[in-house]
C-alpha cells in the first residue's frame, strides 16, 4: 500500500489524514492543537504520531494558514476594474487581502500599516494605458520596498518595470496580466506566482518553526489547497459546486460555476472563486456574526420604546402605532400569531411593519428601514414569504433559515437569566449575544453539553447563510454569483465535523432554504460534510497524484 500524509496546519488545530494512494481511502486521521506559541512542528508531529501510521517524510504534503496565513495587498489602476480583478485573484490564491488601493500611489503609510506578506501589482489591459502601473512600480522602487511583489499588469511594460524594481532591490516576480482584456480575467499565472512567493519568501519568515524542515514540507496556503480540491471535485463531477467552510475567525465560501460566455463584468468573472468573510466566525468574530444577522434580518434584537436595538451604527426608524408585541422579521416574514390593536402588526418583508392606527412611539424598523402600514388599522400586516417568522406573546417561531436558538434546544441557566422578562424573540437574541461574547473572549472554548453545542450550530447556521448571501450577491454595485444550479453543497469546519449527520445537515439546510431575499442560492443541491478533511488533502495531492485525489473525493464526498 502506497501512503501519503496530508496535513493542514491551521491557526487553532493541526489536522492530519493518511491517504491510500491506490484506492483513495482515508487510512487514519488525527488532530492536535497547533503549537504556534513554540514550534508548529511539535503539533504537526504529534498529530502525525496519533494516526498510528508511519509515513516517510518524502510523502508528507502540508498546507498552512497558521500565523495569519498569507497577507496580500493589491495595488491597481481603477477600483472597479484592475484593482477588483486583483482582489479576486488574490482570494483565489488563498490570500487574506489586507489592503486594496487604486490609482497612483502617494504615501505608502497605509500600505505599510497593512503589513502584507506579498504585494500584487496590477494595472492596465495588455497594450492599454500603462501610466499608473509605471508610476506605482517606480514609487515602490524609490521607496526601496522590501516586501515581495508579484507584477501582473500590462504586458507592454511588464519586463521593463520588473527590471526597475529589481535594480532597486525589490524582490519581484513578473507574470501574465490578470486582466489582459476588459472582461477577461486570467487568474492562473498570478495565482501560481503568489503561491511560489508564499512558499519561497513567506512561510519561512513567520517565526512558526525553527530551521528549514517546516517550510520544506509546506506545499500551499490552506485556502489555496482547498480551492484546488474544490476544482478537482467540480471537474470530476461536472456542473456547479459550492463549499462553505465555517472557521473560528472567518467563513470561506468557494464556488465553481459553468462558464456561460458573459462578459458584462468589466473586471472579469471568476468561474472558480473564493470569498472570505472576516467578520463571520465561530470564536474570534462570533459577536460580529450576531451583528451581521441583525443587519440581514435573520435575528431580531431587543425591543423597547424606540423599537429593536440597532447594531453597527445603523439607525432604526420609528413607526406611528402604539408600541406593542410586533412580529418582527428578517428578509421576509410571516405574520404574528394573532390580530392586535394599535400597532400590533405582523411585520413583513424588508421593512419592519406596523399597524396604521394612530398612537405613540411604535416599534422601530430595523437597520433604517421605514415601517410600512398594514392594510387595516390595528390588524396583522400581510405575510411575507418563506422567511423568518414573527412572534406574538410567548409563541416561538423559526428565525429565518434553520431554527431559532430556542428551537435548537438552548436552555442554559445563563440563557435563562439573560432572557428573563423578555419576549421569545428577545430571548434568542439574549442567548446568542451572551454566548458569542463568551466565545470571542475564550477562543479555545469547547462545548461541553447539548445546549452549548446547539448554540454553536445556530451561530454556524447564521454565519454560513450570511456568507453565501454575500458570495451570491457580490459587493455593493458589483455582479454577484448565480449559485442556483449548484449540484452539491459541501460543509466544512469543526462545528460541522463534530455534529451528528442530522445536526450538520440542519445547519446546511439553513443555506439551502434561504429564499427570502431573492438571492441566487442553490435550488436543489445535495448537502454533504467534509468530515475527513479531504478537500484540502485532495488539493495537496492533485499535482503529484491526480488519480488518488479524484478517488479520495469520490469516496468521501460524492458518495457521502
Amino acid at each position: 500500500m502506497s501512503l501519503a500524509l496530508c496535513a493542514d496546519v491551521g491557526s487553532t488545530y493541526t489536522k492530519v489524514v493518511v491517504v491510500d494512494l491506490d484506492g483513495g481511502a482515508v487510512v487514519a486521521a488525527a488532530d492536535h492543537p497547533t503549537t504556534a506559541g513554540t514550534d508548529v512542528l511539535h503539533g504537526l508531529d504529534a498529530a502525525a504520531a496519533a494516526t498510528g501510521v508511519v509515513v516517510p517524510p518524502s510523502s508528507w504534503y502540508v498546507c498552512s494558514s497558521a500565523g495569519g496565513g498569507l497577507r496580500l495587498a493589491v495595488v491597481g489602476y481603477e477600483s472597479l476594474v484592475t484593482a477588483q480583478a486583483g482582489h479576486r485573484v488574490g482570494l483565489s490564491a488563498g490570500a487574506r487581502v489586507v489592503h486594496v488601493s487604486a490609482g497612483p500611489l502617494g504615501s505608502l503609510a497605509a500600505l505599510r500599516s497593512a503589513r502584507p506578506d506579498v504585494v500584487l501589482l496590477v494595472g492596465g489591459t495588455d497594450g492599454g494605458d500603462a501610466a499608473v502601473l509605471e508610476h506605482n512600480a517606480r514609487r515602490l522602487a524609490r521607496a526601496r520596498w522590501r516586501v515581495p511583489v508579484v507584477l501582473a499588469g500590462n504586458a507592454a511594460v511588464r519586463d521593463e518595470l520588473a527590471g526597475v524594481l529589481r535594480s532597486a532591490g525589490v524582490p519581484v516576480t513578473a507574470t501574465d496580466n490578470v486582466l489582459p482584456r476588459i472582461g477577461v480575467l486570467e487568474p492562473g499565472p498570478a495565482r501560481a506566482a503568489i503561491r511560489d512567493v508564499f512558499l519561497s519568501h513567506v512561510i519561512g519568515g513567520k517565526g512558526l518553526s525553527r530551521g528549514r524542515r517546516f517550510p520544506s514540507l509546506v506545499r500551499a496556503a490552506t485556502p489555496d489547497a482547498v480551492l484546488t480540491g474544490v476544482e478537482v471535485l467540480a471537474d470530476y463531477l461536472g456542473g456547479d459546486l459550492l463549499v462553505v467552510d465555517v472557521g473560528g475567525a472567518t467563513t470561506d465560501v468557494y464556488s465553481v460555476l459553468t462558464p456561460d460566455g458573459r462578459t458584462d463584468d468589466v473586471a472579469g468573472t471568476m468561474w472558480r472563486s473564493r470569498t472570505v468573510e472576516g467578520d463571520l466566525g465561530m470564536r474570534w468574530s462570533a459577536p460580529d456574526v450576531i451583528n451581521a444577522a441583525l443587519a440581514e434580518r435573520l435575528l431580531v434584537g431587543p425591543t423597547g420604546a424606540d423599537g429593536p436595538a440597532v447594531r453597527a451604527g445603523q439607525v432604526g426608524t420609528r413607526g406611528s402605532g402604539t408600541a406593542g408585541q410586533a412580529g418582527l422579521t428578517g428578509h421576509a416574514g410571516m405574520r404574528g400569531s394573532g390580530a392586535g390593536t394599535d400597532g400590533q402588526a405582523g411585520l413583513t418583508g424588508h421593512a419592519g411593519t406596523r399597524g396604521s392606527g394612530a398612537g405613540t412611539d411604535g416599534q422601530a424598523g430595523l437597520t433604517g428601514h421605514a415601517g410600512t402600514p398594514g392594510p387595516d388599522p390595528g390588524t396583522d400586516g400581510p405575510a411575507g414569504n418563506l422567511g423568518p417568522v414573527g412572534t406574538h406573546g410567548s409563541e416561538v417561531a423559526a428565525m429565518g433559515p434553520g431554527r431559532s436558538a430556542l428551537r435548537f434546544g438552548v436552555d442554559t441557566p445563563e440563557a435563562a437569566r439573560n432572557a428573563a422578562g423578555r419576549s421569545d424573540v428577545d430571548a434568542e437574541f439574549a442567548v446568542l449575544e451572551a454566548a458569542a461574547a463568551a466565545r470571542a473572549a475564550t477562543p479555545g472554548f469547547v462545548p461541553s453539553d447539548d445546549a452549548e453545542r446547539a448554540i454553536d450550530r445556530r451561530i454556524a447556521a447564521l454565519a454560513a447563510t450570511i456568507a453565501v448571501r454575500r458570495h451570491a450577491r457580490g459587493p455593493a454595485g458589483r455582479a454577484g454569483r448565480d449559485l442556483r444550479d449548484a449540484r452539491l453543497l459541501v460543509g466544512s469546519g469543526g462545528v460541522l465535523r463534530h455534529a451528528t449527520p442530522g445536526e450538520a445537515k440542519e445547519v446546511l439546510d439553513a443555506v439551502l432554504t434561504d429564499f427570502a431575499g431573492g438571492w441566487a442560492v442553490p435550488r436543489a443541491a445535495t448537502p454533504v460534510i467534509d468530515v475527513s478533511y479531504v478537500l484540502a488533502a485532495a488539493g495537496l495531492l492533485a499535482a503529484d497524484h491526480p488519480n488518488a485525489a479524484r478517488a479520495l473525493l469520490d469516496r468521501h464526498l460524492r458518495g457521502a
